[in-house]
């Protein structure tokens, strides 16, 4: 017969055994970013990001649907826990109080900037020097602390798409467009801009892509388990594998994002 006494010795006990991260269906929502989130024509999702998300879930045990939105108000619905994960932010000390990241990324990018191949700018790296120059930026983006730190003494005018960017670029509204490799080759090559736009050297710094969750308590464990399991991805090179597939740089190890010249980084082929 069980006593009172035993009984809360019971109870007591359980209370500190963790419980076990039930099932469920995981909504995964973003941005289009090019070879890492997208829907295609067909409607079938596509890239890295899709790739991982969906191996995790499947080894968790759960299931996943994909929804695409404009990258501030997937944000704000994975900030508020209306959504489980948010797919490729940078970090930030901002993001990082907004969302839980997993430990490690899954790709990264060049950040930078496009110019009019008429225009004549005198681009080494120094933020500072630009202060004169007309600078677009996509609104949500995040370019690296440097670039950050600089925003109060340069003349950004935001653009709600990377499309609008580019040709506000062309029509010669802004001096440069701050933006990323990946997501800018493809979109250049579709508007047939790349005769009248061309990417400066150096990159302004290179920036990793992370997988993120809510920072609400109830995702803890959810956040914990897919970071176990994105570990051993990184682990046994199935991350690498899969980048090679979607021609995603992936980073090898823990090393920060770094400054390079504008070609030291050979992006796999597809």
């Amino acid at each position: 017969m069980t006593t009172p006494l035993l009984l809360a010795l019971i109870l007591a006990l359980g209370a500190g055994v963790s419980q076990p991260v039930r099932a469920v269906e995981r909504l995964a929502v973003g941005a289009s970013f090019s070879h890492i989130f997208e829907q295609g024509a067909d409607g079938q999702w596509q890239g890295l990001g899709v790739d991982v998300v969906r191996a995790l879930a499947a080894r968790a045990g759960d299931t996943v649907r994909f929804k695409l939105y404009p990258w501030p108000r997937a944000q704000a619905m994975v900030e508020a826990a209306q959504a489980d994960i948010l797919v490729g932010p940078y970090k930030s000390p901002e993001r990082l109080a907004r969302f839980s990241f997993l430990d490690h990324p899954f790709y990264r990018d060049r950040m930078i900037f496009y110019a009019r191949r008429d225009t004549q700018i005198n681009w080494q790296g120094e933020l500072a020097m630009l202060k004169q120059r007309r600078i677009g930026a996509v609104r949500g983006w995040h370019y690296g602390p440097q670039f950050e730190q600089a925003r109060p003494q340069l003349d950004i005018s935001e653009v709600p798409q990377l499309e609008n960017g580019l040709q506000m670029l062309n029509l010669g509204r802004v001096d440069l467009l701050a933006t990323n490799e990946r997501n800018t080759t493809q979109l250049v090559e579709s508007l047939h801009l790349g005769d009248t736009l061309t990417v400066l050297c150096p990159d302004i710094t290179q920036l990793d892509g992370y997988l993120a969750f809510p920072r609400s308590s109830k995702f803890a464990a959810v956040r914990a388990r897919y970071n176990d399991l994105f570990n051993a991805m990184v682990r046994s090179g199935e991350l690498a594998r899969l980048g090679a597939r979607n021609g995603v740089l992936v980073p090898l190890g823990d090393g920060a994002p770094r400054t390079g010249a504008c070609g030291d980084l050979h992006k796999v082929q597809r």
